[in-house]
């Protein structure tokens, strides 16, 4: 059976609201990464070593935490600022407290501001690269260890930053498999025998 132009035209305008759709539900990944891999949009870098140069000229680093609607943790830096050498390693802690009386998990996301020094901001390890989950009532210190690449001073726009601001948006997302397989009550799985 042929289907007709009107058919067709349903079809394809179907496949192209189910695309965009798509795309829409993926942009936010899409753009995340992209931003991670080229430093745009101030999303900083990552490194898997200290600096091996530190520069006499230092740098502040301020550092600001929020959370999405509807995120019940609290979540603070635990210092507002910090001046640092460039190229000096810095240690940095977030706070992240969950009041519920239930197991909330969450993932950070960040950037840097101004967007010119997003690719000079190197995190060596960061809480912000894994998942957290939080029993109730738990309150955690959370590290991020970083470093300002000496190579900023010989940049055209980013050799002018004098205080760059480390931000992080905290959000809910599901609870691992891994914790709900041990939040589940004793003899609630099935016997495999």
């Amino acid at each position: 059976m042929s289907l007709g132009a009107p058919q067709k035209t349903a079809l394809q305008m179907v496949g192209v609201a189910t695309f965009m759709g798509a795309m829409g539900f993926a942009a936010v990944p899409l753009y995340d990464l992209f931003c991670r891999v080229t430093g745009y949009g101030g999303a900083p870098g990552t490194a898997t070593a200290a600096s091996a140069d530190v520069l006499d000229q230092t740098i502040k680093v301020r550092f600001d935490a929020s959370r999405e609607r509807g995120m019940p943790w609290e979540f603070t830096p635990q210092q507002r600022e910090m001046e640092l050498k460039i190229g000096e390693t810095g240690l940095a802690f977030y706070e992240a407290y969950n009041p519920t009386d239930r197991v909330v998990a969450g993932q950070a996301s960040y950037n840097v501001a101004p967007f010119d020094a997003g690719g000079f901001f190197s995190k060596i390890d960061c809480f912000c690269f894994t998942q957290q989950v939080l029993q109730p009532g738990e309150r955690v210190q959370m590290p991020v260890t970083f470093f300002v690449d000496p190579e900023i001073v010989d940049d055209r726009d980013a050799k002018f930053v004098n205080t760059i601001t480390l931000s992080y948006t905290f959000y809910e997302i599901d609870v691992p498999e891994t914790e709900q397989a041990a939040l589940a009550p004793a003899g609630s799985g099935t016997d495999v025998n």
